[in-house]
């Protein structure tokens, strides 16, 4: 068995990280992680959830769902019963989401379709510039054997058609010299 090439997943003391860019790809990294893990949770667990950070920097982050209100509101009196503005707003603000979800999720089957769409195309074309010699080459024998009926049928046919073709502009030609 080799030796690793890379690394891979490691684990790395916390500390304040110092390198100003390594800081800003951290923070961006991490923040993307947990925002799609609260959002995890609002669909899995039909929660409402509210994150919200400070960069050092002074820039604000957040991600609250359903509204900022109801978060507010429920961190503030968790037994109250919200208002009906903002249990409109959770309503409207949870359809969006599911509607967005389902959005997504048609998008993911159309991207996946699209995909194997792309590998059949790129491989008709790779076939193609081969050459149909070179693809014949790779038959087995029931295959040569189908490709070969195919052949016959398709010359027989052509023979038929220009057959066809030649009756046709000879009956058109005796025609023109009787004046018909």
């Amino acid at each position: 068995m080799e030796g690793k090439k890379t690394k891979g997943r490691q684990k790395i003391p916390i500390k304040k990280i110092e390198n100003k860019d390594a800081l800003l790809t951290t923070f961006s990294k991490r923040q993307e992680g947990l925002y799609k893990k609260a959002s995890e949770l609002v669909t899995e667990c039909d929660v409402d959830i509210g994150i919200m950070m400070i960069f050092p920097a002074g820039k604000p982050h957040s991600f609250f769902h359903p509204t900022v209100d109801a978060i507010i509101s429920r961190f503030q009196k968790p037994d109250m019963q919200l208002s009906q503005g903002i249990r409109l707003d959770t309503i409207t603000a949870r359809n969006k989401v599911n509607e967005l979800k389902n959005m997504l999720e048609e998008l993911d089957v159309v991207e996946d379709a699209t995909i194997a769409r792309t590998t059949f195309y790129d491989q008709v074309v790779e076939i193609r510039q081969k050459g149909w010699w070179e693809s014949i080459e790779q038959l087995n024998a029931d295959e040569v054997t189908i490709f070969e009926a195919w052949l016959s049928d398709t010359c027989s046919k052509m023979r038929h058609h220009s057959n066809q073709l030649e009756n046709g502009a000879s009956s058109s030609l005796g025609s023109e010299s009787f004046g018909v």
